[in-house]
């Protein structure tokens, strides 16, 4: 994997100079900047709300090259916050991937971009990485972040996670082996159904907005050559309670398995599924990547904002649209509806958590 893409001639770097006169007059940013930038290569990983505004930013920013990987499709419930789709997306059900990239093209016809309709796992994450000089998180569990997080450290590569549920969101730039990685900080995955999704708890654009626009501003940095002015901390904001936190990172975690003694536990495993098809009840199991044990009653409190919620002292049982989801204790859930695994783990993520 190479750290960055090959230089082309600086002739033919900046052939629309007045596209991008704004931005080259900001200090931080120059006409090397914008050289540097027309020369690199990104990640997005997911398309939804985050990974939307990330796409259209890096495109409007003249970043030459964008590959964007994303599983599901645009719904009308996704208009609200994802900022990139149209009603005419919805209606197309068009893979999120796709439509961005159809997007990007009538944004700035500059950038290269290509969308990747798929699930990011432990076969394919570091090809997706592969050649890419930042990664940017705009998923939504855990379990995905892990992966990047192995995949970029193994591979040197910077990334950008971030997060945003409700008026609450966070982010943190990862340099490997000089900044603290998302396993020195979050030693283990939360456990499921331990916080809200934006299923369960919804989400504000404002938001979004504003741990994109963070995650893009240190994305610029990286690329322009500028990384000592990153903000070198978790940043925390909360839009609704007017709070805004930055709590400064140290070095990286002396005993972490991954970034100081070179364990990728995501990468290594024979698979990183956690889901099995129920052969011939068009249903899938779905299984916590680690032990826990639910409040089910918190959990069906939470889940009925979502749809048709029925519960006793073993199970939750959820009616969403198509599909129904059974929950039990020991966060395992049966969801009905689909023999497709990354649909269920899609419907796990949105309606449990990680």
């Amino acid at each position: 994997m190479t750290a960055r893409a090959e230089a082309s001639p600086p002739t033919t770097i900046l052939d629309n100079v007045e596209r991008y006169s704004r931005q080259i007059l900001f200090a931080g940013i120059g006409e090397a900047g914008q050289r540097r930038l027309r020369q690199s290569r990104a990640l997005v990983v997911g398309c939804g709300a985050l990974g939307s505004a990330q796409v259209e930013s890096l495109a409007r920013a003249g970043v030459g090259f964008l590959r964007v990987a994303d599983r599901d499709f645009v719904e009308e419930s996704n208009l609200q916050r994802q900022t990139m789709f149209t009603e005419a997306d919805a209606r197309a059900r068009l893979p999120k991937a796709a439509a961005a990239a159809r997007r990007v093209r009538e944004i700035n016809s500059e950038v290269e971009i290509e969308p990747v309709v798929a699930d990011v796992r432990n076969d394919n994450v570091e090809r997706l990485a592969e050649g890419c000089d930042v990664v940017l998180d705009g998923t939504d569990n855990f379990a995905t972040r892990y992966l990047i997080n192995d995949a970029c450290v193994k591979h040197n590569v910077a990334w950008i996670y971030g997060a945003a549920v409700g008026s609450y969101g966070v982010t943190m730039t990862i340099r490997p082996h000089v900044s603290p990685c998302l396993r020195c900080v979050f030693e283990e995955t939360p456990p499921a159904a331990s916080a809200p999704t934006c299923d369960t708890a919804g989400v504000l654009l404002p938001i979004i907005s504003v741990v994109a626009a963070v995650q893009v501003a240190e994305a610029l940095k990286l690329l322009a050559g500028r990384a000592e002015d990153l903000h070198g901390a978790l940043m925390q904001f909360d839009v609704w309670r007017n709070e805004w936190r930055r709590i400064k990172l140290g070095s990286p975690a002396p005993e972490c398995p991954t970034c100081a003694h070179g364990r990728y536990e995501t990468l290594a495993a024979e698979s990183d599924e956690f889901a099995a098809v129920l052969c011939g009840r068009n249903a899938v199991q779905v299984s916590p990547s680690r032990a826990a044990e639910i409040d089910l009653a918190a959990l069906a409190a939470r889940l009925r904002a979502a749809g048709d919620v029925r519960a006793n002292e073993y199970l939750v049982r959820l009616s969403a649209g198509d599909y129904e989801l059974t929950i039990f204790k020991d966060a395992r859930a049966i969801v009905r509806g689909t023999d497709d695994v990354a649909t269920a783990r899609s419907l796990y993520a949105r309606y449990v958590g990680s």
